[in-house]
């Protein structure tokens, strides 16, 4: 009697946790079903060029590229400046010779002020500077002869110029330039590789959706043939071996759809965080139904490549940085620099006439600094600039003769990948089709458990494979555009507005 209540118990038991579980999966399959988002390849490369990560780095390089770039600029404008000190306190003794020669400490407390304007241009051609000054200074007495005086510079006019060392602000001008149309060209194609990381993370979603596809039918089918085959077993149709193999498949279906699952969710974390979004949305890709067929030609590409990619001008700003290292090293040989100031000053008492009575100030100045003997310093320091020099010519010599190499290679898979996704596309239904059939056919007895294995095993590799064939031609597609930034489907380049971008 007790142990048919604990049976009962048990039963009830169970039955009960079946009915809550069962609950609890329509619910969570419900929920499920109410945060799935569908997603087309075209949505999530919108996506990622607004969210990602890395399209956020790629528009701070833009940024930093665009203010240096400003910056340079900057500096071949006039400068207007202000400097004051109001007011300047100072008490101190001073050292002070007096007319037989000996030294005495002298005390010296005074206030001081003074303040200036000027107006500074940096000169490309000659690499100096001009500059226009109007100042006042002010100086007031507090020990002794407690007077003050005023003392004016209401024009001063100065050059500095370096003679035969190297112009900066030449070398600067044609660097500057060329870097900023690099990073221009740098930002689009980190654009279109922000597109092509996307591509590979929807089609690894797009995989894995599928491989959890194909292994829940195969396991539904697995299902299916084992109860037949236990029914032919019964009637001696089919051998206890095959029995086994078929249970076998059963198991190995189960494991595989645990496993798919599991990379199903990996491969959806990775999506959603490299599109930023948020929220725990169950994403189903959408393959593109259509794709843009086309036969490009190598000099075409290239030809393209060499004028929108950033890689021209990195060799271009590569090879004058290396120039501009040389040209340092030549000036720093000898350094001859002129300084020179015209204007006029006044002095007294008073502000008014520290204006009215002024009198000529001029200064010009020749330094120079030339190495008698520096045991062959600087001439091993021009030969050390020479030779990084050519080293970075081979170097882009070398870079040139890979890139288009490169361009050679891609174009050739490109215009082979249409090909390869037209035959996976005919395989993937055929062996959908061979599958389906062999199954029916197995259902009779008219074929054995090795063949139905080897059609499943076909039909899962001819899908995957036509899965694989779509991804690379997208890839393709996307690393053409990338390298060339020529927009082939409207046939012209691939522009941005570059103000509106920095600015937002």
């Amino acid at each position: 009697m007790k142990q048919q209540f604990y049976t009962i118990s048990k039963y009830i038991y169970c039955w009960i946790a079946m009915f809550i579980s069962n609950g609890l999966q329509a619910e969570n399959l419900s929920a499920t079903y109410n945060r799935e988002k569908f997603l087309t390849l075209e949505e999530a490369i919108c996506m990622a060029r607004t969210k990602s990560v890395e399209a956020a780095v790629a528009l701070n390089e833009l940024k930093t590229a665009y203010w240096e770039y400003r910056t340079f600029r900057a500096e071949l404008l006039p400068e207007m400046s202000f400097t004051a000190t109001v007011p300047g306190y100072n008490k101190k003794y001073n050292s002070y010779q007096q007319e037989d020669g000996s030294y005495t400490f002298v005390p010296n407390n005074y206030i001081g002020m003074n303040g200036s304007v000027s107006i500074e241009q940096n000169i490309w051609l000659t690499g100096g500077k001009l500059s226009l000054t109007s100042s006042l200074d002010y100086l007031q007495q507090m020990d002794g002869n407690k007077g003050k005086r005023f003392m004016s510079i209401p024009v001063a006019l100065t050059l500095e110029q370096p003679i035969f060392g190297v112009n900066h602000i030449k070398w600067n001008r044609r660097i500057e330039p060329v870097r900023y149309v690099e990073a221009k060209s740098a930002f689009l194609s980190a654009t279109e590789e922000v597109t092509m990381t996307t591509i590979n993370n929807f089609f690894n979603v797009v995989l894995a959706q599928e491989q959890v596809k194909a292994s829940k039918q195969n396991l539904e089918n697995a299902n299916k043939i084992y109860e037949v085959a236990k029914a032919k077993r019964e009637m001696g149709q089919i051998s206890k071996n095959d029995m086994l193999q078929l249970e076998m498949n059963v198991l190995e279906a189960r494991s595989i759809i645990t496993d798919s699952e599991s990379n199903l969710k990996s491969q959806m974390f990775k999506l959603r965080s490299f599109l930023g979004i948020e929220t725990d949305d169950v994403l189903l890709p959408v393959l593109p139904d259509t794709f843009p067929s086309m036969n490009l030609l190598y000099d075409d590409v290239l030809n393209k490549a060499l004028h929108n990619n950033s890689f021209s001008r990195n060799i271009r700003r590569r090879q004058l940085e290396a120039d501009y290292e040389v040209a340092k090293a030549k000036g720093n040989r000898r350094q001859i620099s002129l300084f020179a100031q015209v204007g006029f000053t006044g002095t007294d008492s008073k502000l008014n006439p520290a204006y009215s009575h002024l009198k000529d100030n001029q200064i010009v100045e020749v330094g120079f600094r030339i190495p008698i003997l520096d045991w062959g310093k600087r001439k091993g320091q021009v030969k050390i600039a020479e030779s990084n020099r050519d080293v970075v010519t081979s170097k882009l010599r070398q870079e040139e003769m890979d890139f288009r190499q490169n361009i050679f290679i891609l174009v050739e898979h490109f215009n082979n990948q249409q090909r390869q996704l037209q035959l996976a596309t005919a395989a993937d239904k055929i062996a959908q089709q061979r599958y389906h059939t062999n199954v029916e056919t197995f259902m009779i007895g008219k074929i054995s458990t090795l063949d139905l294995n080897d059609s499943q095993a076909r039909k899962d590799e001819a899908r995957q494979k036509h899965i694989n064939e779509l991804f690379y031609y997208w890839y393709y597609y996307y690393q053409v555009r990338s390298i060339t930034l020529w927009d082939f489907s409207k046939n012209c380049d691939i522009e941005a507005d570059f103000d509106k971008i920095v600015r937002n």
